[in-house]
């Protein structure tokens, strides 16, 4: 009985380390809004997996927080639960990529620290109004919807 019981306390514990790692490493975050439609919706639930900027592909949807406007503020919409503004966009440049056309810096270089990114809805706010978004603001690569497919 001993032996059942210490079996039974190890399994906790390891599920118990598991869940702190995958806390650690992924979130669920809900879409608001309609900057990624027809891919993601307003209310859609997304597994994210935190990511830095090298680990990040041309084409991936990322979570990141938006350039600040030049009143200091964070644009469009209110703070999120955790007090922080969210954005879900496409990442279609990175560090040393060329600067797409319509960013403002079009024939130069994304420099480092830094990316592009896009909604797949046209009427998006994104890099094409707010130009870099800052790489040390990014949450992670968004994995799949939950209740659905994968990205």
């Amino acid at each position: 009985m001993k032996l059942i019981s210490m079996g039974l306390l190890a399994g906790v514990l390891v599920a118990a380390a598991g869940a702190l790692v995958a806390r650690r490493r992924y979130v669920v975050v809900t879409v608001e809004g309609t900057s990624m439609v027809p891919t993601l919706n307003d209310g859609d639930r997304v597994l994210v997996r935190r990511r830095q900027i090298d680990q990040v592909s041309r084409g991936d949807v990322v979570v990141l927080e938006p350039p600040l406007d030049p009143a200091g503020r964070f644009m469009p919409g209110p703070p999120g639960a955790d007090g922080r503004h969210w954005n879900i966009k496409r990442a279609v440049a990175l560090p040393g990529d060329p600067v797409p056309p319509g960013i403002g810096a079009a024939g130069d270089r994304v420099p480092a620290g830094a990316l592009v990114v896009y909604g797949d809805n046209p009427n998006s706010v994104d890099s094409r109004q707010r130009g870099f978004f800052s790489a040390d603001r990014l949450l992670g690569v968004a994995l799949r919807r939950l209740g659905g497919s994968a990205l």
